[in-house]
Formats: structure tokens, C-alpha cells, sequence
């Protein structure tokens, strides 16, 4: 059982997102409407997960986001998942840039209504992982297309869905391929962005993402 805190200000989806987490055997231990709130209550109650929306009150632009940051400071491997309804590369760039880019996830709101993917990515986020929207992931291939040009059609599609946080067995049958040739891809990739190579999963994903940040060469454990 996860113990969360959840910031949104819409009533409408924030008692859906709390009906949800209660469905799948979790604890909403505060659901708040402001980002001021929200700062509080990971203070008062020291939740496993912060489930969070980018806008919120008084300003609603970016202040849920600039409070979980601000938290991910205070508290180091804090986990955040936040929620956007529309595409910000530059707010999942500030996210994945906070603390070690650990134990942090980039969803937008569409994502709700796959409603075992969202709790999955919940559960990875908590437990330390990185998860970020496909259309996120997109956007910022998009916007590097100049390295990404030396890869191929389908190892870019490896790396789209190594970013969401897809292990080589989901992506293999995502792409109705081998395990083998999903680790020859892989292989690939890293020597063609010059990324070192490590078995973990979640290394990968922080690898590519922070090539995809703008850090080419970034050495994993």
C-alpha cells in the first residue's frame, strides 16, 4: 500500500484520482487543491508518492510543479508524478533535471483514462523509476533531431519506448520482435550517442533522457 498525496484542483478528477488509488489498495492520505497545500501536506503527513497537477492556484501556470521540485530539494528521492494537460518540454526537463532524475514521472492527463498503465506508473515512480508520456518523449526527439538523425526508424522506436520505461521483454512484444534484437538495437543506440551501457533498466531510461536533455555522455553506475 502506497501512502499518497495527491494536488489537483479540479474536485471533479481529484476525488476520481482518489477513488482510483483506493480501488488499487492505496492511501490518499491528503488530496489538496493548491500548491501551497500541497507543500504542506507532504510536510505533515511524509507520503511514499507525490501525485500532482502543473497548474494549479493562484497563478495557474506552473505552480504544482515549482512546489514539487521545491519538495524533491528538501526531500531528495522524493518521488513526484506530475500531471500535465497539455505537452511542456520544459516542464519535464526542470522535472527530470530535479535531484538525481530518480523516482520521478511526466504523465499527461489523457494517460488517467488507461487506467492500469496509470496505476503501473504510479508504482514505478514510487519505487524509484522514471516514467515519461510517449507524446513528451516524442516532443523532445523532435526537438534533437540532429543527433537522433544518425539512428534508424525502428531504433528510435526503441528508444521512445525505453524512456517510457518499458523493460527489453514489453518492448520486444510491443514491436512483435525478439529480446535479442531488441538488445541489438540498444546496442546500437549507445554507441551512436555515445552512452555507456547498463543492464538496469531504469539507468537506461535515465541515460537516454538525459541525452535527450541535452547531456550526451553521461557515464552510468
Amino acid at each position: 500500500m502506497l501512502r499518497i498525496v495527491l494536488a489537483e484542483d479540479s474536485v471533479l478528477l481529484r476525488e476520481g484520482l482518489v477513488g482510483l488509488m483506493e480501488r488499487f489498495g492505496h492511501q490518499v492520505v491528503a488530496a489538496v487543491g493548491s500548491a501551497d497545500e500541497l507543500t504542506e501536506a507532504v510536510a505533515a503527513h511524509e507520503p511514499d508518492i507525490v501525485v500532482t497537477d502543473v497548474r494549479m492556484p493562484p497563478g495557474f501556470s506552473d505552480e504544482g510543479l515549482r512546489a514539487a521540485i521545491a519538495l524533491r530539494r528538501r526531500r531528495p528521492g522524493l518521488p513526484i508524478l506530475v500531471l500535465s494537460q497539455y505537452i511542456q518540454r520544459s516542464y519535464a526537463e526542470d522535472l527530470l533535471d530535479s535531484s538525481d532524475g530518480t523516482g520521478v514521472g511526466y504523465l499527461l492527463k489523457e494517460r488517467i483514462g488507461h487506467v492500469e498503465e496509470f496505476v503501473d506508473a504510479v508504482h514505478r515512480v514510487a519505487e524509484g523509476g522514471t516514467v515519461v508520456d510517449p507524446e513528451v518523449v516524442r516532443q523532445l526527439i523532435r526537438h534533437r533531431r540532429d543527433p537522433l538523425a544518425r539512428l534508424t526508424a525502428r531504433e528510435q522506436e526503441v528508444l521512445a519506448l525505453m524512456a517510457e520505461g518499458k523493460s527489453n521483454a514489453s518492448i520486444a512484444a510491443a514491436m512483435v520482435v525478439s529480446e535479442g534484437t531488441v538488445s541489438k538495437h540498444f546496442g546500437s543506440i549507445l554507441t551512436k550517442l555515445d552512452l555507456s551501457l547498463d543492464d538496469t533498466t531504469n539507468r537506461r531510461v535515465l541515460a537516454v533522457l538525459a541525452y535527450l536533455r541535452g547531456r550526451p555522455g553521461v557515464e552510468t553506475a
